[in-house]
């Protein structure tokens, strides 16, 4: 009997590991003023996902693209490019953080970040890449709460305020 219940537990465990995990959806909005009043913005600015996980860039408020910003992406990750006032999903496969920006706003600091898994293992690449002051600034914060938050288990998201 004991032999039968370890084979039907071992059956049932190894059912269980071969169920995939449920991919979770994310979205950000693109927006002329966020919540917390700040001009030209993605909110949430800041969104911790996990590999197999989708995002929704929507442009609440028309005139806003989504785009990788060269050289703030992992390794072997592939750059996104959104069109003006379209929606765009991506889904991440590789860890890291993912730096992106509104083309036509990156100068007054429309900036965001999407750290994928928990670990950031292109955080010095990404700490030295040059951009403008106004995204610059924002960049920092976003990228010193990516680093509060790294190693949590929690796929929620955390806006910027």
């Amino acid at each position: 009997m004991k032999k039968y219940c370890a084979l039907a537990l071992g059956i049932a465990g190894v059912a269980l590991l071969s169920v995939p995990a449920q991919a979770a959806d994310f979205e950000v909005k693109m927006l002329n003023k966020g919540s917390d009043g700040q001009v030209m913005m993605f909110e949430p600015a800041f969104l911790r996902v996990q590999p197999g996980d989708t995002v929704r860039f929507i442009p609440t408020d028309k005139g806003h693209d989504a785009e990788t910003i060269p050289g703030m992406l992992p390794d072997g990750a592939q750059p996104f490019k959104g069109k003006l006032s379209e929606e765009l999903k991506v889904t991440f496969q590789t860890p890291g953080l993912y730096g992106y920006r509104c083309l036509p706003h990156f100068g007054m600091g429309m900036v965001g970040l999407i750290a994928v898994g928990n670990t950031a293992p292109n955080l010095y690449a990404v700490r030295q890449v040059k951009i403008p002051p106004a995204p610059a600034k924002r960049m920092a914060v976003l990228l010193d709460q990516s680093q509060r938050a790294e190693g949590s288990s929690s796929t929620k998201s955390a806006a910027l305020h």
